[in-house]
């Protein structure tokens, strides 16, 4: 019984990390909840005002992409670096990380439309667009033709290698952070009991309580420390905007895999591949797979043994200068030799 219990929560966490809305993710997994005890937590829920009143700031930018409004930021000056966020987060996730930029490059990145600041995805959205019209139309916006390095974590690094593989020429190099290149399996993870009783109480209300977040953290980082009182702050609050009532149709997905893995393999640029060694839902094998699909790329590797899935929130710093040094001197646009 408990087992399976295991296995169903640990389902539930994974479906959590491609949507936004427990209710949908509960849905997906194939467990109901009763909606007369998750409206009782309505008076819980954010709406895009109240968060856009709290969070956005002098860079903060909307911008109109068919049918959905998305926030996003440009700064600094120089070649340009493409950041894309995973799943259940915002381009907060990046905040460290962009502070050991850009004084060098200019770096561009979003909330995906469903999430953080960006506005709510409608039908016609669904019905016209797919996840890389996003940054491949904001990008072609704001007047840029060359990325010298986009890098996604989670679902932001399929993303980011979807928009690339169909962009020849448009993005010079990847780094790719604790991506899936396969289905994701579940039967590996080991949740923690009090992990298991928040899911738990999660599944019974459709809402995720600051408690959740404390958890989901000890979980998913090496480090549960680096986990700040702001971070799981920023989460609880996001995760209880106002679902949407289609909460995953702009995250890039592999599904089963049969047309990501043509994709990854036409990729002919350099891709570094960027580790959390500890992540408990894709382990070091899934970045040797990866590797593997990208048969044509020029794949480098580091793995990070005290890191979990998401490295760019665990350890900003490091992570930044890992990607500057990467694109600055590992990987240098050399001008040509007159």
């Amino acid at each position: 019984m408990m087992e399976d219990a295991l296995k169903l929560l640990s389902k539930i966490m994974v479906t959590c990390m491609v949507a936004v809305s427990p209710a949908a993710a509960f849905a997906q997994a194939g467990v109901t909840f009763d909606p007369l005890i998750a409206n009782s937590m309505n008076s819980e829920r954010l709406t895009i005002k109240q968060l856009r009143a709290k969070y956005q700031d002098e860079q903060s930018r909307y911008m109109k992409i068919g049918d959905v409004e998305v926030h996003y930021k440009d700064e600094g000056q120089g070649p340009v670096i493409l950041l894309v966020h995973g799943s259940l987060s915002t381009m907060r996730t990046w905040d460290g990380v962009v502070e050991k930029l850009t004084d060098r490059y200019r770096v561009i990145r979003f909330d995906l439309p469903g999430f953080g600041l960006s506005g709510h995805i409608s039908g016609k959205a669904v019905a016209e667009m797919q996840p890389t019209d996003i940054p491949q139309k904001l990008l072609e916006n704001l007047g840029v033709t060359k990325v010298a390095a986009a890098s996604g974590v989670s679902s932001g690094g399929t993303m980011v290698a979807i928009l690339a593989a169909k962009n020849p020429g448009l993005v010079d190099r990847l780094i790719l952070s604790n991506m899936p290149s396969d289905p994701v399996r579940t039967d590996h993870m080991k949740p923690h009991a009090e992990l298991v009783s928040e899911l738990e109480k999660a599944r019974e209300t459709g809402f995720q309580a600051p408690s959740y977040w404390k958890e989901f953290f000890k979980f998913y980082f090496a480090v549960p420390e680096r986990a700040t009182p702001k971070l799981l702050g920023e989460y609880y609050d996001f995760n209880r905007r106002v679902p949407e009532k289609y909460p995953i149709s702009f995250i890039a997905q592999v599904k089963d895999g049969k047309e990501t893995t043509p994709l990854f393999a036409s990729l002919k640029i350099p891709v570094l591949l960027v580790w959390g060694s500890a992540d408990p839902l894709l382990p070091d094998s899934a970045a040797n797979k990866l590797g593997e699909y990208l048969e044509q790329a020029k794949v480098s590797k580091l793995f990070m043994s005290d890191v979990g899935h998401y490295p760019p929130l665990e350890i900003p710093g490091r992570f930044g200068e890992i990607i500057g040094n990467y694109v600055g001197a590992v990987t240098p646009v050399l001008e040509p030799v007159e």
